[in-house]
C-alpha cells in the first residue's frame, strides 16, 4: 500500500490576527487532513502571538527584539479526526513581505521532507474538503501544482487569482483571468495561480527553488508561476474552493468611493508600497519577454501609463514621477534594496 503523501500548509500572516484564526481553523477541518502548517508571521505588532497562545496555537510567546527568525514547533489537533498536525511558528524578526514570508515558509517545510506545499495567506478560507478534492490529482503525471478557485465572499470567483500567461501581450496585462464557461470543466490547465491556495510538489520545489523573497510584495507568484510551468502543469480544480476575504473588503471600500465620486489617493505613508509592483513587473517582463522589442514596447507603455496617472489625478507630481522613476531604474539593474522605497519616500515628501 503506497505510503498517504504528506501536506503542509504555508501561511504568512501580518497584522491580521482574527482572520488568521479563521484560516488555521479552516486548515484543521480538513477532510484530508494535512500532516503540518508552517505559519510565518511577518513581525506582527497588533497581538498576533498573544493570540494564537490565547487560543492554544501555541505554548509559548517568542523572545522579544528578535535579531533573526524564530522557529518553535508545536502540536494541535485535527477537528475532524484527532490526528497530530504539527504547527511550525515562526517569527520574523522584520516583515519580509508577502514575498519574503513565502520564501521562508516554503524553504523551511521543503527542508522538514513534506510532499506537498500547500500556499496560503492569512485572509483565506478553505471549504472543509478542499484538499480531499486536490488530492485526486497528485498521482497525475507531469503536475507540480494545483489550485483551488477562489470565491469573494458573496459568491462570486475571483477572477484574478487563476488564469494564463501571456508574455507577448504590450499594452495589458500578461495575466489573463480565465472566462466563466472554463470554470465548468475540471481540471483546467493554467498557467498561473496566486498564492491564495497554491499546492506545490516537493520535488517541483528541488527543482526551481523558493519564491524570490527579493520581490517583498506583488507579482511574487506571478514569477514563481513562470518557473514551475516550465517543468511541468498547473492544474485548477474548480470544484476545489477556497474564500479569499480581505480582498473583497477592499474592493467594497473602493465601489464605495467610487460610487460617491471621490478620488481615491494612496495616503503618503503607504505610497510606498506600490514601487514594489513598478518595479517587480519591469524586472519580470525583462527576464521573460519573449523579444527584446516587445520588452521595449511593453516599457515605453507602461511609463507613459504611469506619468500620465500621476498627470492627471495626483499632487506633488514632480516628486511622484521621481518616486516611479526610481521603481523604474530598478527594475532594470535588478536593485532589490527593499529599504530603498520608504527612503525616498521620506526625501520626497
Amino acid at each position: 500500500m503506497k505510503k498517504k503523501e504528506k501536506v503542509c500548509a504555508v501561511v504568512v500572516t501580518y497584522n491580521r490576527k482574527e482572520l488568521l484564526l479563521e484560516c488555521l481553523e479552516a486548515l484543521c477541518k480538513q477532510s484530508r487532513p494535512v500532516q503540518g502548517i508552517y505559519l510565518i508571521d511577518n513581525a506582527s505588532t497588533d497581538g498576533t502571538p498573544e493570540l494564537l497562545l490565547e487560543k492554544e496555537y501555541i505554548k509559548e510567546l517568542p523572545p522579544e527584539n528578535l535579531t533573526d527568525p524564530w522557529e518553535k514547533e508545536f502540536e494541535i489537533k485535527n477537528l475532524t479526526d484527532g490526528e497530530i498536525i504539527k504547527l511550525h511558528y515562526v517569527r520574523m524578526h522584520e516583515n519580509t513581505g508577502g514575498a519574503g514570508g513565502f520564501h521562508e515558509g516554503v524553504k523551511r517545510a521543503y527542508e522538514k521532507g513534506y510532499d506537498w506545499l500547500w500556499l496560503m495567506d492569512d485572509d483565506a478560507e478553505v471549504d472543509k474538503d478542499c484538499l480531499e478534492k486536490l488530492e485526486k490529482f497528485f498521482e497525475n503525471i507531469g503536475v507540480v501544482a494545483l489550485a483551488s478557485s477562489v470565491f469573494l465572499p458573496n459568491g462570486k470567483i475571483a477572477y484574478k487569482h487563476r488564469g494564463l500567461i501571456d508574455l507577448n501581450r504590450t499594452f495589458f496585462s500578461i495575466q489573463k483571468p480565465l472566462s466563466i464557461k472554463a470554470y465548468r470543466k475540471s481540471p483546467i490547465d493554467i498557467d498561473m495561480a496566486s498564492f491564495v491556495g497554491l499546492i506545490v510538489r516537493k520535488k517541483a520545489v528541488e527543482k526551481i527553488g523558493f519564491p524570490k523573497k527579493e520581490f517583498f510584495i506583488h507579482y511574487d507568484d506571478v514569477e514563481y508561476c513562470i518557473r514551475l510551468k516550465k517543468i511541468g502543469k498547473i492544474l485548477l480544480v474548480t470544484d476545489s474552493k477556497i474564500v479569499h476575504k480581505e480582498a473583497f473588503i477592499e474592493r467594497k471600500r473602493k465601489s464605495f468611493l467610487n460610487v460617491n465620486r471621490k478620488i481615491i489617493k494612496i495616503p503618503y505613508d503607504r505610497y510606498w508600497l506600490t514601487y514594489f509592483g513598478k518595479r517587480n513587473l519591469v524586472w519580470l517582463r525583462r527576464k521573460y519577454s519573449m523579444t527584446k522589442l516587445n520588452f521595449y514596447f511593453f516599457l515605453a507603455y507602461f511609463f507613459l501609463q504611469n506619468i500620465s496617472k500621476v498627470l492627471l489625478f495626483e499632487d506633488k507630481k514632480l516628486r511622484r514621477i521621481r518616486f516611479i522613476l526610481n521603481a523604474f531604474k530598478d527594475g532594470l539593474k535588478g536593485d532589490f534594496d527593499n529599504k530603498k522605497p520608504k527612503v525616498m519616500l521620506y526625501r520626497i515628501y
